[in-house]
């Protein structure tokens, strides 16, 4: 049995291949975790606020800064870390927009990426905090970054790649469901995606 973490980070709902995917790695996972539980965190229907003075200083403790925004900060910070320590696995939709990440991804990382509790330099080198910890993504995207001409436009995988291993957790798999938008591809994009889909 194993706790997993499910984060949507699609604007397009239902419909979104990302999620489908993620969805689809979810159920191979509970087939060979029976009894898993998957807590849901929609980044489209409730996205974290953006990067802003208030986290610059109540992060490292810049200037003053009101009660308030500590309170409120400080909140949604520990609400995203304490999921994230808690998940033996977390499964990420990623639709890859502009050639990365959603920005609703990036917001919910600036809140679980902290020195002191996701990673640390006490010991003067770099610790990931975050450890025992699988990673599967599931990436959709209208074209082929994954390989091919268009592969050095793929910052979203390299960058989630980078930014988990940062905090520790460096045991990621990604599935792709790409060429969505090409003729040719996109009838068949999402279930070679999931046809290919291990745990």
């Amino acid at each position: 049995m194993k706790k997993i973490l499910k984060i949507i980070s699609s604007v397009k709902g239902a419909e979104s291949k990302s999620t489908q995917l993620a969805d689809a790695v979810i159920e191979k996972l509970i087939v060979q975790y029976p009894g898993s539980t998957v807590n849901v965190k929609d980044l489209a229907k409730e996205p974290y606020e953006h990067f802003h003075e208030g986290h610059l200083k109540v992060y490292g403790g810049l200037g003053e800064v009101t009660p308030e925004v500590i309170a409120g900060v400080e909140k949604a910070s520990e609400e995203a870390i304490n999921e994230l320590m808690h998940a033996d696995i977390i499964v990420i939709g990623v639709p890859i927009y502009n050639f990365n990440i959603p920005s609703t991804l990036k917001a919910w990382l600036d809140h679980v990426m902290r020195a002191g509790k996701t990673f640390s330099f006490a010991s003067g080198q770099k610790e990931g905090l975050v450890n025992n910890k699988k990673v599967y993504l599931a990436v959709s995207s209208g074209g082929i970054y994954s390989e091919g001409p268009m592969q050095t436009y793929n910052f979203a995988v390299p960058y989630l790649e980078a930014s988990l291993g940062f905090i520790g957790i460096t045991d990621i798999s990604t599935f792709w469901a790409e060429g969505c938008d090409m003729p040719g591809y996109k009838e068949t994009a999402l279930q070679k995606a999931i046809d290919k889909v291990a745990v």
